[in-house]
């Protein structure tokens, strides 16, 4: 057990920091910007939500797919099929980006239609528009990370991120304040360093001695294969995009509140406060997923349960130092992101329920990564939809709307979708027969593995 804990951290560890520091790329647009003003950051965080909802998540989620079918892939000892699996899942994902792209760029008018406020809809779409470039990079950087992932190499995609985020702090401060673009700089800014970081590990993927076995060069067998890909992403898409759309869903509800501004700004913060905290849970998610996969791959069900405990006790440690030191930094945090008083008082009496929504949300991405390593994302999705939208999405407009609870009611309304999500994931996994997992010539994921070697 002690042994499966240090494997399981040190794949963890480095993940969890690349995905901080990527998420520290978007923080720290949205953190420059909303040293502009109000109605900037109202825009940016309603742009950030937009480029989330249309893009960003639900390519994570396609790229997701990978976590099964290259883990199992190595597992198995299938190595040359993870490249087949890259290839196909870059082509996919950049096809996929074209009609993303289109939306960003009529964003201004789809706010309009859904009744955002007119200013804030205008500085959003302009923002929108400027990330447009990012969309792509994002899709190949996706792909590249979870290609590594599957092999057990993280150090590589930690390393990268980190430069990636050392030239942001400085490309975004030079064009946001020292520059005529602006709060345009931020969204530029962005788009600069997720295609330095894409380009960072094609070079390391093409030219390391690590990736010989995995990669081999681009093959036309494996871009025909998109149609297989797509059987396993399209369920890993909507798994991860309805339950990351729940949250934006609140972002945009927070637009009709009254007070719209204040609204949109203390949940937008508070959002992307959780999105930062959940990049920690996000790597023992992502390492979760590896470890399992990689040991159903090579038949071995009794390591993937073990890995499976071991991970969720890790989880419930971690969830608990970073609930307290939410709280314990409550007063002061507001002010990374704005200097209107206004914002950090709201934003001091949010710190309770951002608290206990990161401590579920700890668990669940651990959960969440079990699924997806044994391919059950299917199960995830069906969950997800009644999760949020038959008790989250609700409950968080009855709050609101009807109880008068504002943007409380929408975090509390979203946090019972969560824990519902929970209660489901923990006793499926728990309950799972992990013998037939790895003896069913049923599971979709071997299938499709099948499919792909002949």
């Amino acid at each position: 057990m002690i042994n499966e804990a240090k494997l399981q951290l040190q794949l963890a560890g480095p993940l969890a920091v690349a995905n901080l520091l990527q998420k520290c790329i978007q923080l720290t647009s949205i953190m420059s910007v909303g040293h502009l003003g109000a109605l900037p950051l109202s825009g940016v965080s309603i742009a950030t939500s937009v480029i989330n909802v249309t893009g960003f998540s639900f390519l994570f989620g396609m790229s997701s797919a990978l976590d099964t079918l290259c883990g199992q892939s190595y597992g198995a000892k299938q190595y040359p099929m993870l490249g087949a699996h890259l290839q196909t899942a870059m082509l996919v994902l950049s096809i996929v980006s074209i009609p993303f792209s289109i939306i960003l760029a009529f964003s201004q008018q789809i706010l309009m239609a859904a009744r955002q406020e007119a200013e804030i809809s205008r500085e959003a779409g302009i923002y929108c528009k400027w990330l447009i470039p990012s969309l792509f990079s994002y899709a190949l950087l996706q792909c590249e990370t979870r290609f590594l992932q599957a092999q057990n190499i993280v150090l590589p995609t930690m390393v990268s991120t980190g430069f990636c985020t050392l030239v942001h702090l400085v490309t975004c401060w030079t064009l946001v304040f020292r520059s005529e673009l602006g709060f345009k700089g931020g969204a530029l800014s962005i788009s600069i360093s997720y295609w330095i970081n894409a380009l960072f590990l094609a070079a390391y993927i093409k030219f390391s001695p690590a990736c010989t076995k995995t990669w081999t060069g681009f093959s036309k067998p494996a871009l025909r294969s998109a149609v297989n890909f797509l059987r396993l992403a399209t369920p890993s898409a909507a798994m991860i995009c309805l339950e990351w759309w729940a949250f934006e869903i609140m972002i945009f509800m927070s637009g009709l509140l009254p007070n719209a501004q204040l609204e949109v700004s203390v949940l937008s913060i508070s959002l992307n406060t959780s999105s930062a905290v959940y990049t920690i849970p996000l790597g023992l998610g992502q390492a979760i997923s590896t470890r399992v996969s990689n040991e159903l791959g090579a038949g071995k069900q009794q390591a993937a349960r073990l890995a499976m405990y071991v991970m969720l006790l890790i989880a419930v440690i971690e969830a608990a130092f970073v609930a307290i030191t939410i709280v314990l930094v409550r007063s002061v945090w507001g002010y990374a992101y704005s200097d209107d008083t206004e914002v950090v008082k709201y934003i001091s009496v949010m710190t309770p329920l951002l608290a206990t929504s990161t401590f579920m949300d700890a668990i669940q991405s651990v959960l969440s990564g079990i699924i997806r390593g044994c391919g059950w994302q299917k199960f995830g999705a069906l969950v997800n939809i009644g999760a949020y939208y038959i008790v989250g999405v609700p409950a968080a407009a009855f709050l609101a709307f009807f109880s008068h609870l504002s943007g409380m009611g929408l975090w509390m309304g979203i946090m019972f979708g969560t824990f519902t999500q929970l209660v489901f994931f923990l006793c499926f996994t728990l309950s799972a027969d992990w013998e037939k997992e790895v003896s069913s010539p049923l599971n979709p994921p071997l299938i499709i593995l099948l499919t792909l070697s002949s």
